[in-house]
């Protein structure tokens, strides 16, 4: 797969090229994107996602999304599924980049809150065992670095690395991610 997706990348960045201007203030784009929650358990720990952002001036933007991540945690013979429905409003900085922002990298700052789902709300396992950990409504803070470059004038490809810190939960604190993500702008 992911050799598919390095030489999809390097046919288009090959094919097209462009002298656009990019980053224009006020231009809205529309994001979907998806990743990884572990390096260990790759393809069952998972994030999707769907995204506005919104232009500033300078290459910083703002950005709205909702996501979706599951986290499969194993018992005896089973796994027990941890779902996550997050909404996350913040800002996104630009750092580094070329001049015509074709290749940018920006750190990007949110709120979070959302609703926390273990074991599609059963607490009794098949062989009696109870999960004493609860659902609950979640919220807290992120951080993302995220690499974006133009592959046409209209769609930049994102690489995002970053965590969030989610409070309100009887799991982990800390819940990195990786993943990549292709935005259309307006």
């Amino acid at each position: 797969m992911k050799k598919y997706i390095c030489i999809m990348m390097f046919l288009l960045t090959g094919i097209i090229s462009s002298q656009a201007q990019r980053m224009m203030p006020k231009q809205k784009g529309l994001e979907i994107n998806a990743g990884i929650l572990s390096f260990d358990r790759i393809g069952a720990d998972y994030y999707l996602g769907i995204g506005m952002t919104l232009n500033g001036k300078n290459g910083n933007y703002g950005l709205w999304g909702l996501q979706y991540s599951q986290q499969n945690h194993s018992y005896k013979d089973i796994t027990i599924p941890v779902e996550s429905y997050l909404a996350e409003g913040g800002y996104s900085i630009f750092l580094l980049g070329d001049r015509r922002k074709n290749i940018a990298l920006n750190l990007a700052l949110t709120g979070v809150a959302g609703y926390e789902r273990i074991n599609n709300g059963e607490t009794v396992l098949y062989d009696g065992a109870k999960i004493l950990s609860e659902e609950n409504f979640i919220y807290g803070a992120g951080g993302q670095l995220r690499l974006e470059t133009y592959l046409t004038n209209k769609f930049v490809l994102s690489l995002q690395g970053g965590t969030r810190a989610l409070w309100g939960t009887d799991l982990e604190l800390m819940r990195p991610s990786a993943g990549f993500g292709i935005k259309f702008n307006f």
